[in-house]
């Protein structure tokens, strides 16, 4: 049977069913590819890969993520040889698969085949590295242009997206002034190198003014970078010798240790909004002291420390979660509405009569800056990191969430309470674009969790059952004059 004989009426029925079949296919494979966040902001996921060795519920291996939740991760670290001008692996045996090891790398990037949305990127440096193998590598035009080169090879071999450099800091902890231009160079001639094979170039940024004032030609390098990944937080520690919050919202006028004045100075500098991705922290900073344990006490330098994290002066959320959740710990918190913290602290231990104090984000300051972010027009938030969120969901789920929010009445409810800080960057995100711009709508009970897919996916949802509709409206037409 012919094309022109179906046309003239011998099995008109079955010619376009077949066409309404392939049409529907085309039209429902977009909608069928969502695999990410139901927005279209970045949500950047740093794992630090050394959770994997930490004790108990505490460990966080490559399995434990969810790639749903994240529009980009980030391995962090792999290490500079400057020796060969070189990116190298600093655990080969997580990193790599030779000599039998587990190859971490390629298993991260591998989960861009389940999920196509998403962008995997290395990360070199990190605060143990230092600065002063990346002065020296900046410095010097055959060292640099020869780890641009080298650099790119590496990335590609193992199926990474792009590169994030995590200098911490250029000028800073043994850098020299001239780190500053010279860090603008490396920026530019990596760029040059990745638009040659479609890579990304992100850099994690202090957020103190000194370090910026210091570090940073903001104008620059932004030229060069995809995203500038700004550290909100470590603003106050056991450092200061006094119990402050870790990464306050906001600050008195003449305090530039604040999440907003460092959003507001970078923009001022130049900093293109659409290229800003603001620093949340998935962690608290520790206190211990003699004395109350309010804000601004004293305290003793150090810091206590976490049964997984097991770092001086830091934990985790998930180890003060677990902690807060026990209804007998003899802890108590308190927030701060005017820097969208929440300090804790523990009873008076009556040996050493010492305080513990942490100061930390909740779900509601999380909630709180991703609406501050919106409100700004960033490109969005990345999470330092997501091992030390609820994985498991072991915790009790904060129900003051949204309390900050005019137009929430009640929070989405969830199909699972694991990653409670990165759920909720995701639900604000959404929420935000109706708090700040949107008219409220009736609720759609149709789905109680965040739907997978970009707001622009769920756009061109509608639309496809729209032209889905006026397909089988055309074909039902055609079909009557024809059977006429």
């Amino acid at each position: 049977m012919t094309l022109k004989s179906a046309v003239r009426g011998e099995a008109p029925q079955l010619w376009l069913l077949l066409l309404l079949a392939s049409i529907s296919s085309s039209l429902w494979a977009s909608v069928a590819a969502r695999t990410g966040p139901s927005h279209d902001k970045v949500v950047v996921c740093y794992i630090s890969t050394w959770a994997v060795y930490r004790p108990e519920q505490g460990a966080y291996a490559i399995d434990n993520f969810d790639p749903s939740l994240c529009t980009h991760v980030v391995y962090a670290f792999a290490g500079l040889d400057i020796t060969q001008a070189a990116i190298k692996s600093l655990d080969p045996w997580q990193d790599l698969k030779e000599e039998y090891g587990k190859g971490g790398y390629e298993k991260l990037t591998g989960l861009k085949r389940s999920h196509p949305h998403l962008k995997v990127s290395l990360a070199i440096g990190g605060w143990n590295e230092g600065s002063a193998n990346y002065s020296i590598l900046v410095a010097n035009d055959l060292l640099r242009g020869r780890f641009v080169k080298q650099v790119s090879t590496f990335i590609r071999k193992y199926g990474f997206d792009g590169l994030d450099l995590d200098w911490e800091y250029p000028t800073q902890r043994k850098g020299k002034p001239a780190d500053r231009e010279n860090f603008v160079l490396l920026t530019k001639e990596l760029r040059e190198e990745f638009d040659e094979h479609g890579l990304l170039l992100t850099s994690a940024i202090g957020a103190s003014k000194k370090v910026i004032d210091e570090a940073y030609d903001v104008r620059q390098i932004s030229r060069y970078l995809d995203y500038l990944h700004i550290m909100c937080y470590d603003y106050h520690g056991s450092w200061d010798q006094k119990v402050g919050y870790n990464a306050p919202l906001s600050a008195p006028a003449d305090d530039p240790l604040s999440v907003k004045f460092s959003i507001d100075y970078l923009l001022k500098l130049g900093a293109p909004r659409e290229k800003l991705v603001m620093g949340l922290p998935f962690y608290g900073r520790t206190f211990k002291t003699v004395a109350a344990g309010n804000l601004n006490d004293n305290s003793d330098g150090v810091g206590f420390q976490g049964p997984y994290t097991r770092e001086d002066g830091f934990l985790g959320y998930n180890e003060i979660c677990k902690t807060l959740s026990n209804q007998t710990s003899g802890w108590t918190r308190q927030w701060d509405p005017q820097t969208s913290q929440v300090l804790a602290k523990s009873e008076r231990n009556i040996f050493t009569q010492e305080v513990h104090v942490v100061t930390y984000d909740s779900s509601r300051s999380i909630a709180n800056k991703v609406l501050f972010a919106m409100s700004r027009r960033l490109a969005g938030v990345m999470v330092w990191s997501v091992d030390t969120d609820d994985f498991l969901g072991n915790c009790l789920l904060d129900e003051d969430t949204y309390e900050d929010f005019q137009k929430v009445t009640a929070a989405p409810r969830r199909l699972s309470q694991n990653y409670p800080l990165l759920r909720t960057i995701n639900e604000a995100t959404v929420l935000a674009v109706d708090e700040l711009t949107v008219p409220e709508l009736p609720p759609d009970d149709s789905e109680n969790e965040i739907p997978h897919g970009s707001i622009a996916d769920r756009k061109n949802a509608g639309a496809t059952v729209l032209s889905l509709g006026l397909v089988s409206t055309a074909v039902f037409t055609l079909l009557h004059r024809m059977t006429q």
